[in-house]
């Protein structure tokens, strides 16, 4: 059945995987119009609709519809679930959900989530492929050396000298392991070996983007931002001009203290950890390799470590630098051709 789209100030779309529910609300905030759109009538319906103010929630799919409308002449902005949720009324259905984006949408303070392009998508799609892979082969190790373990066999800690020692125990007929044991974990360990070539594949093909990419090449000249930082950061981040300061970063990649402040009392607490949880391991890992691999006497940003390790433990350290990292990051994306400058310290002739 043919719908036709009334003048609203905002319309709020519930995302199904068949069945999207739209409420369009005019500008002081009533109802105007509640409808139930297939997926092949939903883009039919905004086409006809003049253009105007679409919100709805970070969910699978919503990058993909807002991309759609947004080429429709719409201005698209979508809102994670956890800030829709206090605009939800009473019960809760699927109308009652549409009426909540649509009103949540039209908020001044609202934040929303940046819309990707469909290379950005593919991007970090690579990205959680690979970590599914890596986290697998962690699982397969671990549950191969408890195997070892309850035939008194006790292989190193590490994926390197793990690969190395399961070949020796499952070929040395003087230990315990059974023949059974041995069958499993041969098999066992050829798993490993396609999980191996399946990460490395993934890593490479990263890599290459990574090689081909202009901006990935800037954010590699910063410290501790390799490949696979600087690709993630690029599908993750988007659009660097939706955050007002370099700080912002930061605070979004939860890198910050958390705050319970209350009274006029601030307490701050332990880092908020909010946002791309990826994102902000691979900034701390990175952080930690410009802990230990700097020169100090090329890059001023050592004596800068090198004072807060002299009155903070050193992953508080590690969070601190992975925060100043983030900033930087924000001015290399946010400033076109700008390039990490390694300066040495005021008094010191490289």
């Amino acid at each position: 059945m043919h719908i036709d789209p009334k003048t609203c100030a905002v319309f709020g779309v519930d995302i199904g995987k068949t069945l999207f529910h739209v409420v369009g609300l005019d500008a002081s905030g009533a109802p105007v119009q509640k409808v139930k759109l297939r997926r092949d009538t939903i883009l039919q319906f905004f086409a006809q609709a003049d253009s105007t103010l679409v919100g709805m929630e970070a969910c699978p799919g919503s990058q993909w519809l807002a991309r759609k409308l947004r080429e429709l002449g719409h201005d698209v902005r979508i809102i994670p679930a956890q800030f829709v949720k206090p605009y939800v009324k009473s019960h809760k259905n699927d109308i009652i959900d549409a009426e909540a984006i649509a009103e949540a949408t039209t908020r001044p303070t609202m934040r929303f989530v940046g819309i990707k392009e469909a290379h950005q998508v593919d991007l970090q799609m690579l990205h959680r492929v690979r970590s599914r892979l890596v986290k697998g082969r962690t699982n397969l190790i671990c549950q191969m050396r408890s195997y070892c373990l309850e035939h008194g066999v006790a292989l190193r800690q590490g994926a390197g000298v793990f690969k190395l020692d399961i070949v020796r125990a499952i070929d040395d007929l003087e230990n315990d392991l059974t023949d059974r044991a041995r069958v499993v974990l041969r098999e066992l360990q050829e798993d490993l070996l396609r999980l191996e070539e399946r990460i490395l594949s993934v890593s490479a093909e990263i890599k290459n983007i990574a090689d081909r990419d202009e901006t990935a090449h800037r954010l590699m000249t910063i410290p501790g931002v390799g490949p696979l930082g600087a690709t993630a950061i690029l599908a993750t981040i988007g659009d660097p001009t939706r955050f007002k300061k370099a700080r912002d970063v930061a605070a979004w990649l939860g890198l910050v203290p958390r705050q319970h402040s209350t009274g006029g009392k601030q307490t701050l607490l332990g880092i908020a950890k909010r946002g791309s949880s990826y994102v902000r391991t691979l900034l701390i890992h990175g952080a930690r390799s410009v802990l230990m691999h700097l020169d100090r006497a090329k890059d001023r940003l050592g004596l800068w470590v090198d004072e807060l390790r002299t009155r903070m433990h050193v992953n508080k350290v590690t969070v601190a630098l992975a925060a100043k990292l983030a900033r930087v990051i924000w001015v290399v994306l946010s400033k076109p051709g700008t390039t990490y400058e390694r300066r040495a310290p005021e008094g010191i002739c490289v």
